[in-house]
């Protein structure tokens, strides 16, 4: 007898088709039917709601999440069974028990345990705790170059060119999909292109990816984006370009110019990705977006406090709230903020997109989704940790009419599995892990905002997770079936 049956859904497969009426049988963790299902262990009546493959968000900050938080209700809730971690240079491996990978990255990995060194051993550390979802993992540049050289704004040596480059060669040998950079933060920023191009080059026998945060984003974008191509295509490696955006109001309409060199570059061969995430507003380190000599201040009027270890009482604050209440400049309240006792961890939240933006990369081919959220749950964090992919279903899919759905569950699911290198995933496919979320097309929809983030979604019926249900009607379920996924190969335990 098969292990579980879903009847009565329309299946959207993954592939863009348009859905189906089936039943789906699961057995031992894998897709066995698609069509008529027969008796099983337990059965689901999906009363004509959509049935997609599990979501994958492509762009995750979720590598300490996975120790602090492993239920990932966060994500799961979303319909997500599949994220993409150690984004923007920032990863949990390599690591070194002598160094604190957390405070360098200013939050960004909070929550890592264990003594763990390589990805091996992380993904051992993180299967320990029975994680709700699936992890792939990028190698990150920032924390590459924060192990080996510290916070030393200079080229590096050769020898520590060759270190750097082992570290990323045994991240790619145990797993990991790719490599990406920060560039817009430390000690990323201090790495002239060259750098990155040499060590890019440790990724090309495994024939990863290359992701990228620019360098700029903003009055540079177009500058960053032909860095981004020429270090992919020097490195002979596929370019991803995370979150793209074009930050600040002067920049706004730029993404039309940055989208057609991409575009140039595909139809000369070169392979370029990108995602973004579905919100007018951005979120980091705040430390990084300011020189604390001469704060900028049209960025300072559009920030607002996500988490401050500092001031836990600013959080959910803009600045220039917190200024007008201590009666001083907002640039003051920068300095305020961020030269304090941890001011350094301060998470900000910086509206900074066009709206109209948001579209044009949502209709660009192939663009994928990418939460970006930053896991920190002790504050107010950016509401798309809790509703990204809802929130494309729902306001850009059914309300605006962005996407079609199967267009949009494809970009979600098999364009980011093929991309990405999970094998056996994206789709529902006879033999594929069964990875599935239920949900209701008319009625999907974020809850979380600015003000109130941490709120489920509406919708979400179900998501099983490798065979397993993880969450129903809105209950978690603690199966703990996530596993720790390796770039074209079999999850981390198993053999082909």
């Amino acid at each position: 007898m098969i292990d579980l049956a879903i009847r009565n859904v329309q299946v959207l497969d993954g592939t863009g088709s348009a859905a189906v009426a089936a039943d789906v049988e699961v057995y031992q963790g894998r897709i066995r039917t698609v069509g008529s299902a027969g008796p099983a262990r337990r059965e689901i009546d999906g009363g004509g709601l959509c049935l997609a493959p599990g979501l994958i968000d492509t762009h995750a900050h979720d590598d300490g999440a996975f120790f602090r938080h492993p239920d990932m209700s966060f994500k799961l809730a979303q319909g997500v069974t599949t994220v993409v971690s150690g984004n923007c240079g920032f990863s949990a491996i390599p690591a070194d028990a002598g160094q604190d990978s957390v405070a360098a990255s200013g939050g960004i990995l909070a929550g890592l345990e264990g003594q763990f060194t390589d990805l091996a051993g992380y993904f051992d550390a993180v299967l320990a705790r029975r994680p709700a979802i699936n992890n792939l993992m990028l190698v990150g540049h920032n924390t590459v170059r924060g192990i080996t050289m510290g916070m030393e704004a200079r080229a590096p040596t050769a020898s520590e060119t060759a270190i750097m480059r082992d570290h990323i060669d045994r991240a790619m040998a145990q797993g990991a999909c790719g490599f990406s950079t920060g560039l817009i933060y430390r000690p990323g920023r201090w790495s002239e292109t060259e750098e990155v191009i040499a060590l890019a080059k440790a990724v090309k026998p495994y024939d990863g990816l290359y992701t990228t945060h620019m360098r700029n984003e903003g009055d540079r974008l177009l500058e960053a984006v032909e860095e981004t191509l020429t270090i992919a295509r020097e490195a002979e490696l596929h370019a991803h370009i995370s979150h793209h955006k074009a930050a600040g109001r002067p920049n706004w309409g730029k993404v039309r110019e940055s989208l057609a060199r991409v575009d140039a570059a595909l139809a000369a061969g070169q392979r370029v990705t990108l995602d973004v995430y579905p919100y007018t507003a951005g979120s980091g380190r705040m430390i990084e977006y300011f020189d604390l000599d001469d704060p900028n201040r049209a960025l300072a009027e559009v920030i607002r406090i996500a988490s401050c270890p500092a001031f836990r009482q600013y959080e959910g604050h803009m600045l220039t709230e917190i200024a007008d209440e201590l009666g001083i400049d907002v640039t003051e309240a920068v300095k305020l903020v961020l030269t304090a006792p941890g001011g350094d961890r301060t998470i900000c939240i910086h509206f900074i997109i066009d709206e109209a933006d948001i579209e044009t990369n949502l209709r660009h081919a192939d663009m994928m989704v990418g939460s970006d959220g930053i896991p920190d749950l002790r504050g107010r964090p950016h509401p798309r940790l809790f509703g990204t992919f809802p929130r494309v279903l729902g306001r850009y899919v059914r309300e605006r009419g962005v996407l079609s759905l199967p267009e949009a569950v494809r970009r979600m699911t098999s364009v980011a599995a093929a991309t990405f290198g999970l094998q056996e995933r994206g789709q529902i496919r006879e033999g594929y892990w069964a990875d599935l979320v239920l949900f209701d097309p008319n009625t999907v929809l974020d809850t979380a905002t600015y003000d109130d983030p941490k709120q489920a979604p509406e919708g979400i019926r179900l998501v099983v997770v490798n065979g397993e249900i993880a969450l129903e009607n809105g209950q978690h379920r603690g199966a703990g079936s996530g596993k720790m996924l390796r770039y074209r190969r079999p999850a981390h335990g198993e053999t082909a």
